[in-house]
């Protein structure tokens, strides 16, 4: 009998980060499988163009797609919004990417903004070393990976960041402490006074806390949009304590110019000028989401 927790996975699997349908699978090849205390790591080869996948479980959603050596290739639609958010600050100096992975998003920073000093932190040490060793990942002067947990570094560490980059996920979600209310105002504690926000999260089919995370962000930020990625099941949330950033005509005119200056193999102006928005009425009525309020995970049968 197929259960409906069944067929929750299913659409978490094939609609978020980017996931292919299971056909294209069959073209994997496993280059490394382990395990750590919080999921199975497994790295596959998907492609003859010589991509390769982070998974958090066989066929599970592709939590990072790299090709090593090449920082500027961004496979996965969401990635290639996070430009975006340099529409709102062009030139961030210090920056936090939570959430590793396989290191496609610090890589890229890293990249094209050569000045910035950029954290990258991961709570599971396996992450970091298989982004090491599988996707080219180096840290270097100005940029470092920490093995640590994302709220704890920002509620802990006394740094101040022009840029910060939520993108940590487990293997079917989110987790709920870097969605709640409290944990948000001490993002807002460490941004500075014209610093962005950019969060990855999956949007209401295979999300049901989607609203309420948006609410959530609309409780702490004074400025909030929203993007929506076509062909994408995620979206991306951009939050700030200033009111200077630009309305969605201006953003697209700043992608344009980030077309040119960052030299993106992908158009960033479609992206802004179909995707960025205010949040919608579903999105003002969410729940706010609390510590206190952490739901209790259910046995799955």
């Amino acid at each position: 009998m197929v259960r409906p927790w069944m067929l929750l996975l299913l659409v978490l699997a094939l609609l978020t980060a980017g996931a292919p349908l299971p056909a294209a699978n069959a073209a994997e090849r496993v280059l490394y499988k382990g395990e750590s205390r919080f999921s199975d790591v497994l790295v596959v080869s998907e492609t003859p163009e010589g991509l390769r996948v982070l998974r958090f479980e066989m066929h599970g959603a592709r939590q990072s797609v790299v090709k090593p050596g090449d920082p500027d290739h961004l496979e996965l639609a969401y990635v290639r919004a996070i430009p975006a958010a340099l529409t709102w600050l062009p030139e961030p100096r210090r920056v936090l990417v939570v959430g590793l992975g396989g290191g496609t998003i610090p890589m890229f920073l890293r990249r094209n903004l050569p000045d910035a000093d950029i954290d990258a932190v991961e709570i599971d040490p396996a992450v970091v070393d298989v982004a090491r060793s599988h996707f080219g990942f180096r840290d270097d002067q100005r940029l470092k990976a920490h093995v640590a947990d994302g709220r704890h570094w920002i509620e802990s560490s006394g740094a101040r960041y022009d840029l910060i980059v939520l993108d940590a996920f487990g293997t079917h979600s989110a987790p709920y402490a870097l969605t709640t209310r409290e944990f948000l105002g001490s993002v807002l504690k460490a941004l500075a006074p014209d610093g962005v926000v950019v969060s990855n999260m999956w949007g209401r089919l295979a999300n049901p806390m989607y609203d309420d995370m948006v609410a959530t962000y609309l409780s702490v930020f004074p400025v909030v949009s929203v993007m929506d990625i076509m062909g994408s099941g995620n979206k991306l949330v951009l939050a700030s304590r200033s009111a200077n950033v630009p309305d969605r005509e201006e953003a697209a005119v700043r992608a344009g110019k980030l077309n040119t200056r960052l030299g993106l193999r992908h158009d960033l102006v479609p992206i802004v000028a179909q995707g960025l928005r205010a949040p919608d009425g579903l999105e003002r009525s969410g729940k706010v989401l609390t510590d206190a309020a952490r739901p209790t995970v259910p046995t799955v049968p």
